[in-house]
């Protein structure tokens, strides 16, 4: 499981008329645990770095569908 993915339990009403979601989930970035930036952390190439959104590997964050089935080869 990603190590940025979090979860908590929500308040759920007696009087609510939908069906309660029991656990939520939330992703929290990487630049969160990293206190300042180290020198010569790992770059992306130019062409990777656009794809990712960054340039740093470090900071790169993917986001994944808690709700969607692994596809073939992918483990969660």
């Amino acid at each position: 499981m990603n190590k940025f993915l979090r979860t908590y339990h929500p308040y759920v009403s007696p009087f609510d008329p939908c069906k309660p979601i029991l656990e939520k989930t939330y992703s929290t970035p990487p630049n969160l645990f990293m206190g300042f930036q180290p020198p010569n952390l790992p770059q992306f190439s130019p062409q990777e770095a656009l794809r990712a959104g960054t340039l740093w590997k470090a900071f790169y964050d993917p986001w994944f569908n808690p709700f969607e089935k692994p596809k073939r080869g992918e483990t969660s």
